[in-house]
Protein backbone atom coordinates (compact mmCIF):
# COMPACT_ATOMS: atom_id res chain seq x y z
CA UNK A 1 0.00 0.00 0.00
CA UNK A 2 3.07 2.17 0.85
CA UNK A 3 4.48 1.41 -2.40
CA UNK A 4 1.40 2.37 -4.45
CA UNK A 5 0.92 5.32 -2.52
CA UNK A 6 4.93 6.42 -3.54
CA UNK A 7 4.30 5.62 -6.98
CA UNK A 8 1.04 7.73 -7.01
CA UNK A 9 2.85 10.44 -5.92
CA UNK A 10 5.84 10.39 -8.19
CA UNK A 11 3.39 10.36 -10.78
CA UNK A 12 1.52 13.15 -9.62
CA UNK A 13 3.53 15.78 -7.55
CA UNK A 14 1.68 18.61 -5.84
CA UNK A 15 1.13 21.75 -7.36
CA UNK A 16 3.93 24.73 -7.02
CA UNK A 17 2.73 27.34 -4.56
CA UNK A 18 0.61 30.22 -6.07
CA UNK A 19 2.59 33.36 -6.84
CA UNK A 20 0.53 36.07 -5.42
CA UNK A 21 0.27 34.30 -2.17
CA UNK A 22 1.47 35.29 0.79
CA UNK A 23 3.70 32.79 3.88
CA UNK A 24 1.38 33.06 7.35
CA UNK A 25 3.43 34.89 9.95
CA UNK A 26 3.06 33.41 13.51
CA UNK A 27 2.51 36.01 15.08
CA UNK A 28 2.49 36.00 19.21
CA UNK A 29 -0.36 37.65 21.28
CA UNK A 30 2.01 39.34 23.78
CA UNK A 31 3.51 41.48 20.88
CA UNK A 32 0.24 42.62 20.10
CA UNK A 33 -0.63 43.47 23.42
CA UNK A 34 2.94 44.95 24.46
CA UNK A 35 2.56 47.86 21.32
CA UNK A 36 -1.33 48.56 22.48
CA UNK A 37 -0.17 49.42 26.17
CA UNK A 38 2.58 51.71 24.70
CA UNK A 39 -0.01 53.42 22.61
CA UNK A 40 -1.99 54.37 25.56
CA UNK A 41 0.55 55.19 27.79
CA UNK A 42 1.83 57.88 24.92
CA UNK A 43 -1.58 59.64 24.43
CA UNK A 44 -2.27 60.37 28.35
CA UNK A 45 1.44 61.36 28.57
CA UNK A 46 0.64 63.97 25.71
CA UNK A 47 -2.55 65.26 27.17
CA UNK A 48 -0.92 65.59 30.45
CA UNK A 49 2.16 67.56 29.01
CA UNK A 50 -0.45 69.95 27.57
CA UNK A 51 -2.98 70.80 30.68
CA UNK A 52 0.40 71.62 32.49
CA UNK A 53 1.18 74.05 29.60
CA UNK A 54 -2.47 75.19 29.49
CA UNK A 55 -2.24 75.92 33.43
CA UNK A 56 1.21 77.85 33.32
CA UNK A 57 -0.25 79.95 30.51
CA UNK A 58 -3.69 80.42 32.69
CA UNK A 59 -1.88 81.88 35.58
CA UNK A 60 0.81 83.92 33.84
CA UNK A 61 -1.75 86.18 31.73
CA UNK A 62 -4.19 85.95 35.23
CA UNK A 63 -1.58 87.50 37.51
CA UNK A 64 1.74 88.93 35.74
CA UNK A 65 -0.78 91.67 34.03
CA UNK A 66 -1.24 93.52 37.52
CA UNK A 67 2.45 93.30 38.73
CA UNK A 68 3.57 94.83 35.32
CA UNK A 69 0.94 98.11 35.28
CA UNK A 70 2.15 101.08 36.60
CA UNK A 71 -1.00 102.50 37.16
CA UNK A 72 -3.21 103.30 40.14
CA UNK A 73 -4.74 100.15 41.61
CA UNK A 74 -8.01 100.12 43.48
CA UNK A 75 -8.15 96.97 45.83
CA UNK A 76 -12.02 96.64 46.20
CA UNK A 77 -12.81 95.65 49.89
CA UNK A 78 -12.79 91.56 50.85
CA UNK A 79 -14.72 89.67 53.26
CA UNK A 80 -11.11 88.15 54.14
CA UNK A 81 -7.84 89.39 55.72
CA UNK A 82 -5.35 88.21 53.07
CA UNK A 83 -4.40 90.53 50.02
CA UNK A 84 -6.80 91.16 47.26
CA UNK A 85 -5.73 91.27 43.74
CA UNK A 86 -5.04 94.46 42.05
CA UNK A 87 -7.56 95.71 39.99
CA UNK A 88 -7.05 99.02 37.05
CA UNK A 89 -8.67 101.86 38.72
CA UNK A 90 -10.02 102.63 35.63
CA UNK A 91 -12.12 99.92 35.67
CA UNK A 92 -13.29 100.76 39.43
CA UNK A 93 -15.72 103.35 40.87
CA UNK A 94 -13.94 105.80 43.20
CA UNK A 95 -16.11 104.36 46.30
CA UNK A 96 -15.52 100.74 47.66
CA UNK A 97 -18.37 98.66 47.79
CA UNK A 98 -18.68 99.76 51.68
CA UNK A 99 -22.33 97.84 52.88
CA UNK A 100 -23.26 98.73 56.39
CA UNK A 101 -25.00 95.32 56.54
CA UNK A 102 -22.06 93.40 55.83
CA UNK A 103 -18.71 93.02 57.40
CA UNK A 104 -16.00 93.96 55.81
CA UNK A 105 -11.81 93.79 56.08
CA UNK A 106 -9.13 95.91 55.67
CA UNK A 107 -6.15 94.11 54.74
CA UNK A 108 -3.50 94.23 57.37
CA UNK A 109 0.12 93.57 57.13
CA UNK A 110 1.22 90.83 59.07
CA UNK A 111 4.23 91.45 61.33
CA UNK A 112 5.07 87.85 62.14
CA UNK A 113 8.18 88.58 64.63
CA UNK A 114 10.72 91.49 65.44
CA UNK A 115 13.15 91.28 62.36
CA UNK A 116 11.55 89.41 60.00
CA UNK A 117 11.83 90.05 56.32
CA UNK A 118 9.01 90.07 53.80
CA UNK A 119 9.03 91.05 49.64
CA UNK A 120 6.92 93.86 48.80
CA UNK A 121 6.29 95.23 45.09
CA UNK A 122 5.76 98.81 44.92
CA UNK A 123 7.27 99.54 41.35
CA UNK A 124 6.91 97.39 38.47
CA UNK A 125 10.37 94.98 37.89
CA UNK A 126 11.48 95.93 41.71
CA UNK A 127 10.66 94.45 45.00
CA UNK A 128 11.83 95.74 48.32
CA UNK A 129 12.65 94.23 51.64
CA UNK A 130 10.32 94.83 54.22
CA UNK A 131 11.60 94.24 58.06
CA UNK A 132 9.14 94.14 61.34
CA UNK A 133 11.17 96.86 63.66
CA UNK A 134 8.21 96.12 66.39
CA UNK A 135 4.59 94.11 67.44
CA UNK A 136 3.36 96.92 69.73
CA UNK A 137 3.04 98.92 67.64
CA UNK A 138 2.86 96.98 64.32
CA UNK A 139 5.94 98.95 63.04
CA UNK A 140 7.93 97.97 59.56
CA UNK A 141 11.04 99.55 57.92
CA UNK A 142 11.34 100.07 53.95
CA UNK A 143 14.40 100.76 52.79
CA UNK A 144 14.91 102.41 48.80
CA UNK A 145 11.16 103.32 49.06
CA UNK A 146 12.10 106.34 47.78
CA UNK A 147 15.15 106.98 45.40
CA UNK A 148 18.04 109.31 46.69
CA UNK A 149 16.85 111.60 43.25
CA UNK A 150 13.76 111.22 44.32
CA UNK A 151 14.00 112.17 47.38
CA UNK A 152 15.41 115.49 46.26
CA UNK A 153 12.49 115.76 44.16
CA UNK A 154 10.22 116.22 47.07
CA UNK A 155 12.54 118.43 49.13
CA UNK A 156 12.73 120.87 46.08
CA UNK A 157 8.68 120.82 45.27
CA UNK A 158 8.18 121.47 49.31
CA UNK A 159 10.57 124.55 49.08
CA UNK A 160 8.75 126.10 45.93
CA UNK A 161 5.16 125.41 47.13
CA UNK A 162 6.78 127.62 50.56
CA UNK A 163 7.45 126.23 53.86
CA UNK A 164 5.80 127.96 56.75
CA UNK A 165 6.82 127.85 61.10
CA UNK A 166 4.63 124.97 62.61
CA UNK A 167 1.67 126.98 64.29
CA UNK A 168 2.45 123.99 67.03
CA UNK A 169 4.59 126.03 68.66
CA UNK A 170 2.20 128.82 70.08
CA UNK A 171 -0.14 128.10 73.05
CA UNK A 172 -3.39 128.15 73.06
CA UNK A 173 -4.10 131.48 74.63
CA UNK A 174 -2.83 133.10 71.42
CA UNK A 175 -4.90 135.78 69.38
CA UNK A 176 -6.91 134.25 66.95
CA UNK A 177 -5.17 135.07 63.45
CA UNK A 178 -7.89 136.35 60.83
CA UNK A 179 -6.73 135.53 57.22
CA UNK A 180 -8.20 137.15 54.11
CA UNK A 181 -10.33 135.50 51.44
CA UNK A 182 -7.40 135.80 49.39
CA UNK A 183 -4.89 133.91 51.54
CA UNK A 184 -8.17 131.45 52.44
CA UNK A 185 -8.34 130.59 48.68
CA UNK A 186 -4.90 130.32 48.43
CA UNK A 187 -4.64 127.40 51.28
CA UNK A 188 -7.29 125.52 49.73
CA UNK A 189 -6.05 125.80 46.25
CA UNK A 190 -3.87 122.76 46.80
CA UNK A 191 -2.04 122.79 43.29
CA UNK A 192 -2.42 126.53 42.79
CA UNK A 193 -4.19 126.45 39.71
CA UNK A 194 -6.08 129.31 40.53
CA UNK A 195 -9.78 126.69 41.05
CA UNK A 196 -10.79 125.17 43.45
CA UNK A 197 -12.61 121.61 43.36
CA UNK A 198 -14.04 119.59 45.48
CA UNK A 199 -11.60 117.11 45.90
CA UNK A 200 -8.71 119.89 47.09
CA UNK A 201 -11.69 121.47 50.15
CA UNK A 202 -12.03 117.35 51.45
CA UNK A 203 -8.24 117.08 51.25
CA UNK A 204 -7.48 119.81 53.41
CA UNK A 205 -10.36 119.82 55.71
CA UNK A 206 -8.72 115.86 57.02
CA UNK A 207 -5.70 117.99 57.96
CA UNK A 208 -4.93 119.45 61.48
CA UNK A 209 -4.07 122.88 58.91
CA UNK A 210 -7.47 122.61 57.84
CA UNK A 211 -9.17 122.41 61.23
CA UNK A 212 -10.58 126.12 61.14
CA UNK A 213 -12.70 125.05 58.20
CA UNK A 214 -15.83 124.18 60.28
CA UNK A 215 -18.25 121.61 59.17
CA UNK A 216 -20.74 125.14 58.78
CA UNK A 217 -18.04 126.27 56.25
CA UNK A 218 -17.17 123.01 54.68
CA UNK A 219 -21.19 122.84 53.66
CA UNK A 220 -21.44 126.20 52.56
CA UNK A 221 -18.19 125.34 50.01
CA UNK A 222 -19.51 122.34 48.93
CA UNK A 223 -22.84 123.54 48.10
CA UNK A 224 -20.99 126.63 46.06
CA UNK A 225 -19.21 124.04 44.18
CA UNK A 226 -22.41 121.70 43.92
CA UNK A 227 -24.33 124.56 42.83
CA UNK A 228 -21.55 125.58 39.93
CA UNK A 229 -22.22 124.63 36.56
CA UNK A 230 -18.77 124.35 36.23
CA UNK A 231 -17.95 121.98 38.94
CA UNK A 232 -15.03 124.64 39.95
CA UNK A 233 -14.76 127.05 41.99
CA UNK A 234 -12.52 130.61 40.69
CA UNK A 235 -11.44 133.21 43.61
CA UNK A 236 -14.29 135.38 42.29
CA UNK A 237 -16.90 132.77 42.87
CA UNK A 238 -15.01 131.59 46.09
CA UNK A 239 -15.71 135.13 47.30
CA UNK A 240 -19.42 134.99 46.39
CA UNK A 241 -19.91 131.87 47.86
CA UNK A 242 -18.14 132.15 51.11
CA UNK A 243 -19.65 135.99 51.97
CA UNK A 244 -16.36 136.50 54.25
CA UNK A 245 -17.67 134.59 57.13
CA UNK A 246 -14.72 131.90 57.10
CA UNK A 247 -12.40 133.07 59.72
CA UNK A 248 -9.03 130.47 60.77
CA UNK A 249 -9.16 129.22 64.20
CA UNK A 250 -6.84 129.71 67.07
CA UNK A 251 -3.34 128.35 65.96
CA UNK A 252 -2.35 126.53 68.76
CA UNK A 253 -5.51 124.26 69.29
CA UNK A 254 -6.10 121.28 67.93
CA UNK A 255 -9.35 120.00 66.27
CA UNK A 256 -10.39 118.54 69.80
CA UNK A 257 -9.79 122.00 71.53
CA UNK A 258 -7.01 121.30 73.40
CA UNK A 259 -3.04 121.92 72.97
CA UNK A 260 -1.22 120.51 70.67
CA UNK A 261 2.20 118.40 70.93
CA UNK A 262 5.31 121.21 70.90
CA UNK A 263 7.38 121.06 68.01
CA UNK A 264 10.26 123.12 66.34
CA UNK A 265 9.90 122.16 62.27
CA UNK A 266 8.91 124.18 59.47
CA UNK A 267 6.07 122.26 56.90
CA UNK A 268 4.22 122.37 54.19
CA UNK A 269 1.68 120.10 52.70
CA UNK A 270 1.78 118.27 49.13
CA UNK A 271 -1.04 117.32 47.18
CA UNK A 272 -1.19 113.43 46.12
CA UNK A 273 -4.03 113.94 43.77
CA UNK A 274 -4.63 115.09 40.20
CA UNK A 275 -2.97 118.29 38.65
CA UNK A 276 0.77 117.51 40.57
CA UNK A 277 3.93 116.39 39.98
CA UNK A 278 3.82 112.51 38.24
CA UNK A 279 6.38 111.46 41.42
CA UNK A 280 3.37 112.41 44.23
CA UNK A 281 1.01 111.03 42.32
CA UNK A 282 3.56 107.62 42.53
CA UNK A 283 3.50 107.70 46.02
CA UNK A 284 0.44 107.60 46.03
CA UNK A 285 0.47 104.83 44.35
CA UNK A 286 3.05 103.24 46.37
CA UNK A 287 1.62 103.76 49.47
CA UNK A 288 -1.74 102.09 48.19
CA UNK A 289 0.28 98.77 46.87
CA UNK A 290 2.40 98.85 50.37
CA UNK A 291 -1.05 98.96 52.72
CA UNK A 292 -3.18 97.18 49.63
CA UNK A 293 -5.90 99.19 51.09
CA UNK A 294 -8.55 100.28 48.32
CA UNK A 295 -6.93 103.11 46.41
CA UNK A 296 -9.92 105.14 47.44
CA UNK A 297 -9.31 105.48 51.10
CA UNK A 298 -6.07 106.60 50.03
CA UNK A 299 -6.57 109.03 47.36
CA UNK A 300 -9.75 110.63 49.88
CA UNK A 301 -6.98 110.94 52.53
CA UNK A 302 -5.10 114.22 53.45
CA UNK A 303 -2.32 115.63 51.90
CA UNK A 304 1.36 114.97 52.66
CA UNK A 305 3.13 116.47 55.21
CA UNK A 306 6.75 117.73 54.43
CA UNK A 307 8.63 119.06 57.70
CA UNK A 308 11.89 120.56 57.93
CA UNK A 309 13.84 119.77 61.05
CA UNK A 310 16.43 122.55 61.66
CA UNK A 311 19.69 122.03 63.95
CA UNK A 312 17.91 121.97 67.37
CA UNK A 313 14.47 120.73 65.55
CA UNK A 314 12.19 118.31 67.25
CA UNK A 315 8.87 117.07 67.95
CA UNK A 316 7.62 116.05 70.97
CA UNK A 317 5.85 112.62 71.79
CA UNK A 318 2.91 112.13 70.71
CA UNK A 319 0.19 110.30 68.79
CA UNK A 320 -1.17 110.78 65.33
CA UNK A 321 -4.43 109.38 65.68
CA UNK A 322 -7.27 110.21 68.27
CA UNK A 323 -8.62 107.86 70.55
CA UNK A 324 -12.07 106.01 69.37
CA UNK A 325 -15.00 108.17 70.71
CA UNK A 326 -18.80 107.48 70.51
CA UNK A 327 -19.52 111.24 70.97
CA UNK A 328 -17.12 112.64 68.59
CA UNK A 329 -16.36 112.42 64.70
CA UNK A 330 -13.84 112.44 62.31
CA UNK A 331 -12.09 115.90 61.25
CA UNK A 332 -12.13 114.32 57.64
CA UNK A 333 -15.88 112.70 57.46
CA UNK A 334 -17.63 115.36 59.34
CA UNK A 335 -19.42 116.80 56.96
CA UNK A 336 -20.94 112.80 56.65
CA UNK A 337 -21.83 112.83 60.21
CA UNK A 338 -25.16 112.89 62.04
CA UNK A 339 -24.64 114.35 64.75
CA UNK A 340 -23.32 118.07 65.28
CA UNK A 341 -20.57 117.21 67.81
CA UNK A 342 -17.39 120.07 68.53
CA UNK A 343 -15.34 117.50 69.25
CA UNK A 344 -13.61 116.72 65.77
CA UNK A 345 -10.20 114.36 66.30
CA UNK A 346 -8.07 113.08 63.36
CA UNK A 347 -8.53 109.43 62.00
CA UNK A 348 -5.35 107.94 61.16
CA UNK A 349 -5.97 104.60 60.76
CA UNK A 350 -1.93 104.08 59.93
CA UNK A 351 0.88 106.14 59.32
CA UNK A 352 3.67 105.90 56.25
CA UNK A 353 6.96 108.15 57.30
CA UNK A 354 9.15 108.96 54.55
CA UNK A 355 12.57 109.93 55.00
CA UNK A 356 14.25 112.64 52.29
CA UNK A 357 17.65 112.83 53.46
CA UNK A 358 20.13 111.07 56.12
CA UNK A 359 20.69 113.15 59.52
CA UNK A 360 24.51 114.24 60.25
CA UNK A 361 23.16 114.00 63.99
CA UNK A 362 20.58 113.14 66.23
CA UNK A 363 16.80 113.58 64.62
CA UNK A 364 15.98 110.22 65.57
CA UNK A 365 12.03 108.65 65.43
CA UNK A 366 11.91 107.51 68.72
CA UNK A 367 8.92 105.09 69.67
CA UNK A 368 9.74 105.16 73.60
CA UNK A 369 7.17 102.00 74.67
CA UNK A 370 7.57 99.80 71.65
CA UNK A 371 7.36 96.23 72.62
CA UNK A 372 7.44 97.17 75.99
CA UNK A 373 5.15 94.73 77.49
CA UNK A 374 4.84 96.27 81.28
CA UNK A 375 3.91 99.96 79.60
CA UNK A 376 2.95 101.96 82.75
CA UNK A 377 3.01 105.80 82.48
CA UNK A 378 3.45 106.87 85.73
CA UNK A 379 6.40 104.24 86.18
CA UNK A 380 7.71 105.67 82.83
CA UNK A 381 7.36 109.32 83.73
CA UNK A 382 6.45 112.24 81.51
CA UNK A 383 7.10 110.31 78.03
CA UNK A 384 6.46 113.79 75.85
CA UNK A 385 9.40 114.98 76.85
CA UNK A 386 11.93 112.10 77.82
CA UNK A 387 10.85 110.24 74.65
CA UNK A 388 14.37 110.02 73.33
CA UNK A 389 15.93 109.28 76.93
CA UNK A 390 13.73 106.24 77.86
CA UNK A 391 13.21 105.50 74.06
CA UNK A 392 12.58 101.51 73.58
CA UNK A 393 13.29 101.58 69.58
CA UNK A 394 15.14 104.79 67.56
CA UNK A 395 15.29 104.88 63.97
CA UNK A 396 18.16 106.79 62.45
CA UNK A 397 17.45 108.18 59.34
CA UNK A 398 18.13 107.13 56.32
CA UNK A 399 17.62 108.39 52.49
CA UNK A 400 14.49 106.99 51.01
CA UNK A 401 13.79 104.60 54.07
CA UNK A 402 10.24 105.13 55.10
CA UNK A 403 8.55 103.46 58.68
CA UNK A 404 5.05 102.22 58.28
CA UNK A 405 2.85 101.38 61.27
CA UNK A 406 -0.66 101.47 62.56
CA UNK A 407 -2.08 104.22 64.75
CA UNK A 408 -5.24 101.89 65.86
CA UNK A 409 -5.52 97.77 66.36
CA UNK A 410 -7.88 95.87 64.74
CA UNK A 411 -11.50 95.94 66.29
CA UNK A 412 -11.59 91.60 66.21
CA UNK A 413 -14.23 91.92 62.52
CA UNK A 414 -11.56 93.86 60.28
CA UNK A 415 -12.45 97.09 60.74
CA UNK A 416 -10.83 99.86 62.52
CA UNK A 417 -10.43 99.37 66.78
CA UNK A 418 -9.42 101.25 69.60
CA UNK A 419 -6.02 103.63 69.67
CA UNK A 420 -2.95 101.89 70.01
CA UNK A 421 -1.03 102.96 72.94
CA UNK A 422 2.18 101.88 71.61
CA UNK A 423 2.13 104.31 68.70
CA UNK A 424 3.61 106.74 70.85
CA UNK A 425 6.90 107.91 68.98
CA UNK A 426 8.29 112.12 68.41
CA UNK A 427 11.09 113.23 66.53
CA UNK A 428 14.82 113.62 68.54
CA UNK A 429 16.61 116.14 68.81
CA UNK A 430 18.27 117.39 65.48
CA UNK A 431 22.48 117.97 66.73
CA UNK A 432 23.87 118.40 63.78
CA UNK A 433 22.87 119.63 59.92
CA UNK A 434 18.80 119.23 58.80
CA UNK A 435 16.34 116.96 58.69
CA UNK A 436 13.65 116.28 56.05
CA UNK A 437 10.69 114.27 56.22
CA UNK A 438 7.52 113.57 54.35
CA UNK A 439 4.62 112.15 55.84
CA UNK A 440 1.61 110.29 54.57
CA UNK A 441 -1.61 109.32 56.49
CA UNK A 442 -4.32 106.82 55.56
CA UNK A 443 -7.40 108.46 57.15
CA UNK A 444 -10.25 105.68 58.13
CA UNK A 445 -13.20 106.29 60.32
CA UNK A 446 -14.08 103.85 62.94
CA UNK A 447 -17.37 104.23 62.11
CA UNK A 448 -17.88 102.14 59.13
CA UNK A 449 -21.56 103.17 57.86
CA UNK A 450 -19.98 106.59 58.63
CA UNK A 451 -16.89 105.85 56.81
CA UNK A 452 -19.54 104.34 54.24
CA UNK A 453 -21.69 107.77 53.89
CA UNK A 454 -18.54 110.04 53.62
CA UNK A 455 -17.60 107.80 50.47
CA UNK A 456 -20.58 108.50 48.45
CA UNK A 457 -21.20 111.86 49.32
CA UNK A 458 -17.99 112.57 47.47
CA UNK A 459 -17.98 110.10 44.99
CA UNK A 460 -17.47 111.53 41.68
CA UNK A 461 -20.69 111.86 39.09
CA UNK A 462 -19.19 111.22 35.35
CA UNK A 463 -19.57 114.74 33.89
CA UNK A 464 -17.85 115.17 36.85
CA UNK A 465 -14.96 113.73 35.44
CA UNK A 466 -14.89 115.26 32.27
CA UNK A 467 -15.19 118.71 33.38
CA UNK A 468 -12.30 118.19 35.96
CA UNK A 469 -10.68 116.63 33.58
CA UNK A 470 -10.59 119.81 31.16
CA UNK A 471 -8.36 121.37 34.02
CA UNK A 472 -5.91 118.20 34.49
CA UNK A 473 -2.82 119.27 33.00
CA UNK A 474 -2.33 122.42 34.77
CA UNK A 475 0.47 123.31 36.82
CA UNK A 476 1.85 119.10 36.41
CA UNK A 477 4.98 120.41 38.34
CA UNK A 478 3.30 121.64 41.34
Amino acid sequence: MDEYQESLSDLFPPPPPHPGARERINIQKSSVCSRAYFMVVMAFFHIYIINIIALLLYVHYNTGSGEASGAEHDVPLEKSTSAPRSIPDEHQTPTPNLNPEHSFHLPRLEGIRVGHVQKVSLVPDRTHNMRTLSLKPLLFEIPGFLSVEESSVVMQLAQLKGLTHSSLLTTPESQEEQLTQDEIFSLLDLNQDGLLQREEILSLSHSTDGSWLSSYNLRKIHSGLETNPSGVLSLQEFKRVSGGVLQYGRAGQGMDGHTRVRQRSTHTRLYLGEGTHHLLKSIKNRVTRLTRLPSSLVKLSEPMEVVRYEQGGYSHAHHDSSPTNPNSSCAHTHLAANNSSSYQGACRYLTVLLYLNSVDGGGETSFPVADNRTYEEEVLGDLSQQYCDKGNLKVKPAAGTALLWYNHLSDGNGWVGELDEFSLHGDCLVTRGFKWTGIVWVNIDPDQQRQERYQRLVSWHPEEQSKRAEHSDLHQDL
